[in-house]
């Protein structure tokens, strides 16, 4: 029998009651056949999440900056391994709770619209082919080729969704359809089409007047029919009382759970679904409706060999979480993660020289975990990076706040002076700076209260602009190391600074892999997944969806670095030959990786191909797309 036949055969045997209850988030245990509890609620963002010990890999922006596919694909590969591994001992406990099964609600694969969006550093950036071959490749690595689904993918969050935060669950996106096919839709279509996700994720706003969740155009008419999906929806969580106490769509929850559920919702995250009996009982809908949604929940968890004792993966053993094989490959990943936007040939630093490690960035554990991140048993910050692969004395100074000046007549720590000192006492100075994640981040997230998770503008905290000033007056070579899942206004760093590197949330060994590029252990060859604006200023207003004027297809100004900009330790000569085929010749002195971009020039630019590849110095390949 295949997985659907065995799933039809056993909802057939529930009650109406019982098929209701399985399709919430929290599903309960129906002994009577033999069903454990389950919870659908699982992250992976960019490593196991929210379950203890893990791989915490490099944030998905950081990821996107590769433009590798391939190790894009490793990664997950990597955390679907881990995943499993977690579930083969949860299991024995003899059910799931939150966080332990092995449905994931990983990729972000919208759109990076507009920088001052909080969650941006979840997504692969602003581009629909880089986020749909990117995502491609981690759904394939999550999923996995077997019998059985190693785990499921969920892509999210469908769809025309990247805030503002503060109003997402009332918001309406008004958008074309040019740009709603080209720009919103592409990626997920793309991921259907190329990596056969298992699930789609809702989003929280309207779009054209219509729920995200119980949109007939976007559930029923694009994503089943246009599109031809064939795995099952869930909504993100309280989605579906948005409906109603926020959209005023319907008048209560039992409404907005009939509405949902047939628009193709089959899976509720909240607790909307637990007045789906009242819908049925009131005819609102049908039982015929509420059986195929089960069906196709059930098919899943056959899929996912929960009801068997052959699925091959169920001897992953526990041994792979954190294992060096991870480490060696988190290292890597953070290493292609990491953009070098200027350098005037301070780097690579010379070995011996005093470096003076300063700001407020440099010893923080949280720029290197994101959001939706697990917890790592070992780590190294940026700092200990350094002083870890440092031949000479280094010095360390906080220098100022992340965000806060302190009274100058409190008894507040002021540092200041201390990274004067340290800067004066070196050779070269290291400016780790930037935001970290409890600056940008989902609703509720960040500090900035009533942003609720989005950045007001671009500018770097007051107090960091200060201290960068008053230190390059120190007339000391300076590197400055932004750390931010977002573009930020680098106009004064990239005026005062020797060398620029934007450094994503870049993972567990954030710390080793920075230091692996100032040292010329290896050449950096990320590109920006993003543009880096010079300002807010210069961007239509955040609550305006129309792409006009946004991303580097459409942006009418000149950008500070431009998407795809990222610089290496060599020089590389791209000779294209025609549309089509380009020899790469690596000119300089170092061996390095060199991601090759193809656009193509109609009425705007747009990116068509990439292809990541390694070239020693001296070498030529040709690639062809």
């Amino acid at each position: 029998m295949t997985f659907l036949e065995r799933a039809k055969d056993l909802v057939a045997q529930m009650t109406v009651e019982e098929k209701i209850s399985q399709m919430r988030y929290d599903a309960p245990a129906i002994e009577r056949l033999g069903i454990p509890a389950y919870n659908w609620w699982n992250e992976c963002l960019h490593g196991v999440a929210r379950q203890g010990a893990a791989t915490v890999f490099p944030q998905a922006i950081g990821m996107a900056s590769s433009f590798d596919t391939d190790m894009m694909y490793r990664v997950a590969t990597a955390i679907s391994d881990e995943a499993r591994a977690k579930y083969n001992e949860f299991k024995k406990f003899g059910n799931t709770e939150i966080y332990q099964g092995l449905t994931f609600w990983s990729p972000n694969i919208n759109i990076f619209r507009d920088p001052r969006w909080g969650r941006g550093h979840e997504t692969y950036g602003e581009d629909p082919y880089l986020t749909g071959r990117m995502g491609t490749a981690f759904i394939k690595g999550l999923q996995g080729e077997g019998k059985y689904r190693k785990l499921d993918a969920t892509i999210k969050h469908y769809a025309v969704h990247s805030g503002p935060e503060s109003l997402r669950h009332e918001f309406d996106a008004r958008v074309s359809d040019k740009d709603l096919y080209e720009t919103y839709l592409w990626a997920f279509k793309y991921c259907i089409d190329n990596a056969d996700p298992s699930a789609v994720m809702g989003a929280y706003n309207r779009v054209g007047g219509e729920p995200c969740c119980g949109s007939k155009r976007l559930l029923s008419d694009i994503l089943y029919g246009e599109f031809g999906f064939k795995g099952y929806v869930v909504s993100d969580c309280g989605a579906i009382v948005d409906i109603h106490a926020h959209h005023k769509i319907t008048g209560s929850a039992a409404e907005s759970s009939a509405l949902a559920v047939n628009m193709g919702c089959q899976l509720n995250c909240g607790k909307a679904y637990h007045w789906l009996k009242e819908a049925f009982e009131r005819g609102l809908v049908s039982v015929e409706t509420i059986t195929a949604a089960v069906e196709k929940l059930f098919e899943a968890r056959f899929r996912l060999g929960m009801f068997d004792d052959d699925c091959e993966y169920d001897n992953i053993p526990f041994d792979v979480v954190e294992c060096r094989k991870h480490t060696e490959l988190n290292r890597k990943m953070a290493q292609k993660s990491m953009v070098l936007l200027k350098n005037d040939g301070i780097l690579p630093l010379k070995q011996g020289m005093t470096v003076a490690v300063i700001g407020p960035n440099a010893d923080s554990k949280s720029v290197l975990l994101g959001n939706y991140n697990g917890t790592p048993s070992r780590y190294t910050t940026l700092l200990r990076g350094i002083q870890d692969a440092s031949e000479g004395k280094v010095i360390y100074a906080r220098g100022c706040h992340l965000y806060r000046n302190p009274n100058p007549e409190s008894w507040e720590e002021h540092p200041l002076r201390e990274a004067i000192i340290a800067a004066r006492k070196a050779d070269v100075v290291v400016l780790c700076m930037g935001i970290d994640p409890s600056m940008e981040g989902e609703e509720g997230d960040a500090y900035n209260g009533d942003m609720s998770g989005d950045k007001k503008d671009l500018s770097l905290p007051l107090g960091q602009l200060d201290l960068l000033n008053r230190l390059v007056r120190e007339g000391k070579p300076t590197v400055m190391v932004n750390v931010s899942g977002s573009c930020i206004d680098l106009r004064d760093a990239d005026a005062h600074c020797n060398a620029v590197i934007q450094c994503f949330y870049p993972g567990a060994e954030g710390g080793n892999a920075l230091a692996d590029i100032l040292y010329g252990k290896v050449s950096p060859s990320a590109r920006l997944p993003v543009s880096f604006y010079r300002s807010a200023d210069d961007l239509p207003p955040f609550e305006d969806y129309s792409m006009e004027n946004r991303t580097y297809k459409f942006f009418k100004g000149e950008c500070l670095y431009d998407f795809g900009f990222g610089l290496t330790y060599s020089e590389i000569k791209e000779d294209w030959k025609d549309e089509n085929t380009v020899v790469l010749t690596n000119c300089g002195e170092y061996d390095t990786d060199y991601s090759v971009l193809k656009f193509c020039y109609v009425s705007h630019k747009e990116l068509r191909d990439f292809k990541c590849v390694h070239l020693k110095k001296g070498e030529s390949i040709t690639v062809k797309f």
